[in-house]
Formats: structure tokens, C-alpha cells, sequence
């Protein structure tokens, strides 16, 4: 009996159970066969509760509800900031049917349709997008929104420190601004667009802290550095600026940053005047020949740890005053280095003559520029490079020049009669030709194939010394010669070898109409020839080099320099009204010179005449 009594209450159990079951399946498809047919129970779109009703009831309560916000304007935000959107504009419409199907879809899930009697469930809604149109929406948004971080800094408006706040950076994530906008424009809230933040470091506070401990004490008062003889550099407030800037820390403030050398350059120069500079020893001609100048140490002031304590002067208030630290400054160029360029004798010598006297002041000019170099072992040697412009202001005059390969006149003439006879004296000292131009025709007081022509800024003349020892150039002439020596060590003798002249072009007649611009020539022939240079040991006379260049003169042309004939009289012209149009056509008294000389002579081309 008593097995039998402990069965009951498990049976009974059991069939509760079953009872619950089978009431719960009798409900659920109570539920399912009432609600068949109709909107799911308490289903919400954007807001909107059409649950338990028809389709087209849903379909009219939605068009009755959101028909309206359709067609506002909505609100959409990024990082506080507010944008509203029309909807029209961005290319928005809802579909009805589309949203409303979505929905009368019913649930299996028992426990969900369970749920469905307590509490609401948003299932969205469909809309239909004209994607460029949106896309033009959002790129406004976006040119609105994007921003660069700009870090919290301090910076100084003449003696003013200026806060510049800080501010994060911005960027508009397009691809889910764009999904969020379609998912949720039709909600009542505003539309949250998701952005990317560049955040910034400095803190309000970290700002505060460096304008009230750095920047205010750097405006406070002069920086004075004493130098010697009661002589004061200051640096006054107004250029803190310059010096004082700003970093971040990393913890949220500034870190003072101080430019030693910006301070300098404006302490420097007021203190120039206590200074010595050092002078470099160098190598001069005196009455016995060369001899070497002696450098000489100066005295300059030693800002790097004049200002070494310049953070710490700059947060004191008051009493900003530093004594100037000077140290001995050596030449860059010793006695010692003078004396070991070996500059004791002649080593080649060249003179040139038979120039015009406007010729010779130009020749003259640029002997008394180029007298006294030095060209330092491997150094290269450039005449436009070492005299600078050759104008009126230089001391030069108009002289005779080859312009267009036809003789003509400007200022600086005849300078390349001073560098073929510089050329032949590099020449003959054995240093290596790095780059010179012969003149378009021969010129019979140059030796042929072994000269020189220069314009400034198109042809120069350089030559570099490849030897251990330095050379001198001396320079001087008079009213008839130019004469170039070299000073230096002498190793190498230099022989010059013509290798005569071939392939004679005879000359051509151009006729000019006279004037300041044409200067008549006989013209001369052209013909072809070479040198060869072959320097040898001084010591030993073995053959160092052998190197033969060869050059083709064109033929000078004969300038012809006429008076045009008068024009022709009033009466001619109305006895032979044909004949005269045919003289005006041809033979105007404006009309250009004949064409120039061949192509390949130089563009223009200094001359001595």
C-alpha cells in the first residue's frame, strides 16, 4: 500500500504536466489561428504600433503616421553637432507595402509570441534611395564635420601669449553614416552618424599650467647680455616668440622648448663690435717674391654656454642678466697651411699685345681683379667666377666683342685677350684644362689653337690645379701688353706643338647699313688646325701626358658697312606709281641685316680689336 501511495503524487505530477502542455498547444494555435492574417501582436515600425491589425490597416495607420515625417526634414547629428537632412534632397522615401510585409510575418518562436503580450518589438522599415542623391548629402555633412585636431598650444603676439585651445580631430565614417541614415531617418529621435575621433593630448588644465609657469614669466621682463668694453646685447620680450615654442608632453600639458640659436641671432649682432674675427694666413707677392702672411686668432663670443642657462632665465621674472663668455676662435686657414703650399717661384708666364685703348681698360680691370689668387691643391679656377659681372659699375667700359659671329661692341670687350693669355699661363704651368672655348675665327695675335674666349654668363674659362702644391696668379699690364705669371712649385715642364693648319674656307661679303652698329672687317680665312700639349718630369724628363685638341676657325666674314640711297622723290613716285610699290615691297630702308654666319659659331663671343 504504501509503494502504491508514494506513485500518486508523480502521477499526478505528470499529468499536470501533459495538461499544461497540451493547453499551452491549444492556446499557441489559438493564438496563431486568431492572429493568421494579421500584423504580429505589439509589432512597432519606426515608432509606429501596427500590431494585430490587417495589412491594410497597417498600410493606412503608416501612411496616416510617418506619410508626414516622410517629407520633413530630420535631424541627424555628429559629435553634438546638428544637420538636418531633407529627405526629398538625400533621394528618402518609405515604402509602405515593402515595410508592412515585413511585419505580417508571424513568429514561431512560442516564447516570442509569448513575449509579444508584455512588451513591444521594432522591426524597422523599408525604404527606397536614390544613391547619389544621398551621396551629394553626405558629402555637405561631411565637409561640415571633417576637421584636423589642433593641439592645445601656446604662441605669442609681440609680447602676448595666445591660447590656442585644443581640439579634436573629425572624420565622417561615410559607409556607416550612410547604412544608419537608411535604417533609421523615419525614427522620431535625431539620426546619430558615426564619426572617427583624432583625439588630442593637451588638456585645458596642462594648458593653463604652461602659459602661468612659462609663458607669462618669459614676457615678464629684458634678457641683457654684458659683453666686454660696457657694451649690452638685449633681448626684449617682443621676440620671445621666436625663441619660446610649445610640445606636448604625452600627459596632457606642454613641454618649454628653447632655441639657442634663434636667440643668438638676435644677441649676436649688438655684441659684433667686442669681437675679433680670425684671419685666415694667405700668400702674398712682396718686393722679394712671395711671401706668407701670418693668419691671425680672434676672439668671439661663445653663445652656446653664454646661453646654456637660458630655460632657467627665462621663468625668472627679474634680473635677467648674463656676462658674455668669449673664447679664441683659429684662422680656418693656418700659417702652417700657407706655408705648405710651396708658392716660391715662377712656374709659367705668358704675355699678350696689341689691343685698342678702350680694349685695354677692360684687359687692365680684369688683370687687377684675378692678381693675387690662389688656387689651392685640387681647387678649379673660373674667371667669371672669380671677377663677378664685368659691367659699367666694375670698372668696365664698351669695347669690341664678336656678337652673332660678326664684330660688334659692349660693355667688358676684350676681356678674352686677358684669358687666352691666362689660359696659355695655366697652360704652360702644366694644370689641368677643365673647360675653355676658342673664338669662332682666328685672331693672328693669339697662337692658333691655343686661346681663349669668354661671355659672361654663357663661357667661361677654368682650369683646376691637380697638384700638391698651390699656385699664385700675378697679373699686371700696361698700355701695349698683358702679362699673367704663375707662382707656385715647379715639377713639370710643358712643350706646345702646332700641328699646322688644313681644310682653308675663304671668306664671305656682308653688307650692313652703316650705323654704330656695324663695324666693317676685311674678313679673313677659315682653315683647321691643332696643338698638342706633352708635359714631362722636370726632374726626369719622362712624358707625364700628350693631349692634342683640334679646332676649326670659320672664315671671318667682310663687313661692309653702306650708306642706303635716299628714298625717292615725290615726283618719281607719281611718274611710276607700279614701279615704286615694287621698291617698297623689297627694299624698305628698316629692313633686317642679312642672316648670320653658320650656326655652329658660339652665340656671342668677347673680342679684343
Amino acid at each position: 500500500m504504501a509503494e502504491k501511495s508514494g506513485k500518486r503524487p508523480a502521477i499526478v505530477a505528470l499529468v499536470v504536466i501533459i495538461a499544461v502542455v497540451l493547453i499551452g498547444v491549444v492556446l499557441y494555435a489559438v493564438d496563431w489561428f486568431t492572429s493568421s492574417g494579421k500584423v504580429a501582436r505589439n509589432v512597432t515600425v519606426a515608432a509606429v504600433d501596427i500590431g494585430g491589425l490587417t495589412p491594410d490597416a497597417a498600410q493606412q495607420r503608416l501612411v496616416s503616421e510617418l506619410g508626414p515625417r516622410a517629407t520633413e526634414p530630420f535631424v541627424t547629428t555628429a559629435d553634438g553637432e546638428e544637420y538636418e537632412v531633407n529627405p526629398v534632397d538625400a533621394g528618402l522615401e518609405l515604402d509602405v507595402s515593402a515595410s508592412v510585409a515585413r511585419a505580417e510575418s508571424q513568429p514561431i518562436n512560442p516564447i516570442t509570441r509569448l513575449l509579444a503580450f508584455f512588451r513591444e518589438r521594432e522591426i524597422g522599415f523599408v525604404s527606397t534611395v536614390d544613391s547619389n542623391s544621398l551621396d551629394q548629402v553626405l558629402a555637405t555633412i561631411q565637409s561640415d564635420v571633417d576637421r584636423e585636431a589642433v593641439e592645445g598650444d601656446i604662441v605669442f603676439v609681440e609680447a602676448s601669449p595666445q591660447l590656442i585651445q585644443p581640439r579634436n580631430g573629425l572624420s565622417l565614417i561615410t559607409d556607416d553614416a550612410r547604412n544608419t541614415i537608411v535604417e533609421r531617418w523615419l525614427f522620431p529621435e535625431p539620426v546619430e552618424l558615426p564619426v572617427d575621433i583624432d583625439a588630442v593630448t593637451v588638456t585645458e588644465e596642462g594648458l593653463n599650467a604652461a602659459l602661468r609657469e612659462f609663458a607669462e614669466p618669459a614676457v615678464a621682463s629684458t634678457l641683457t647680455v654684458r659683453g666686454t668694453d660696457g657694451v649690452e646685447a638685449t633681448f626684449p620680450t617682443e621676440e620671445v616668440g621666436g625663441v619660446l615654442s610649445f610640445t606636448p608632453d604625452g600627459d596632457g600639458g606642454l613641454t618649454p622648448n628653447y632655441d639657442i640659436d634663434a636667440a643668438r641671432d638676435i644677441l649676436a649682432p649688438q655684441l659684433r663690435e667686442t669681437e675679433t674675427p680670425a684671419i685666415d694666413a694667405t700668400v702674398r707677392l712682396g718686393d722679394d717674391g712671395p711671401e706668407v702672411v701670418p693668419d691671425q686668432t680672434g676672439r668671439t663670443v661663445d653663445w652656446d654656454t653664454t646661453l646654456a642657462d637660458l630655460p632657467t632665465l627665462m621663468v625668472q621674472t627679474s634680473n635677467r642678466i648674463v656676462e658674455a663668455e668669449y673664447t679664441v676662435s683659429e684662422a680656418e686657414f693656418s700659417t702652417e697651411d700657407a706655408e705648405a703650399l710651396g708658392i716660391n717661384e715662377v712656374i709659367a708666364e705668358y704675355t699678350t699685345g696689341g689691343f685698342a685703348p678702350s680694349s685695354g681698360v677692360n684687359i687692365r680691370r680684369a688683370a687687377e681683379q684675378v692678381n693675387g689668387a690662389i688656387v689651392k691643391p685640387g681647387e678649379t679656377f673660373s674667371l667669371n667666377g672669380h671677377t663677378g659681372p664685368r659691367g659699367y659699375a666694375q670698372g668696365y667700359v664698351d669695347s669690341g666683342i664678336i656678337l652673332g659671329g660678326r664684330p660688334s661692341t659692349a660693355v667688358g670687350g676684350g676681356i678674352s685677350q686677358f684669358a687666352t693669355t691666362l689660359y696659355n699661363a695655366s697652360y704652360f704651368a702644366g694644370l689641368e684644362d677643365v673647360e675653355h672655348t676658342e673664338h669662332s675665327y682666328f685672331i693672328s695675335r693669339y697662337p692658333a689653337g691655343r686661346e681663349a674666349t669668354v661671355f659672361e654668363g654663357s663661357i667661361d674659362l677654368k682650369f683646376r690645379n691637380q697638384y700638391d702644391t698651390g699656385v699664385l696668379i700675378q697679373s699686371f699690364g700696361d698700355a701695349s701688353s698683358i702679362t699673367v705669371r704663375m707662382w707656385g712649385t715647379k715639377t713639370v715642364e710643358v712643350e706646345s706643338v702646332n700641328g699646322g693648319r688644313w681644310d682653308y674656307t675663304q671668306p664671305q661679303r656682308i653688307t650692313l647699313r652703316a650705323g654704330p652698329n656695324c663695324q666693317p672687317s676685311a674678313g679673313g680665312q677659315g682653315f683647321t688646325t691643332s696643338d698638342t700639349r706633352i708635359i714631362r718630369d722636370a726632374e726626369t724628363d719622362r712624358e707625364i701626358t700628350r693631349e692634342t685638341r683640334t679646332v676649326r676657325y670659320v672664315a671671318q666674314p667682310n663687313v661692309v658697312c653702306e650708306v642706303p640711297p635716299p628714298p625717292p622723290s615725290d615726283d618719281d613716285d607719281d611718274d611710276d606709281d607700279d614701279d615704286s610699290d615694287q621698291r617698297d615691297s623689297g627694299g624698305d630702308d628698316d629692313a633686317p641685316p642679312p642672316p648670320p654666319p653658320p650656326a655652329d659659331d658660339p652665340p656671342a663671343e668677347e673680342n679684343d680689336e
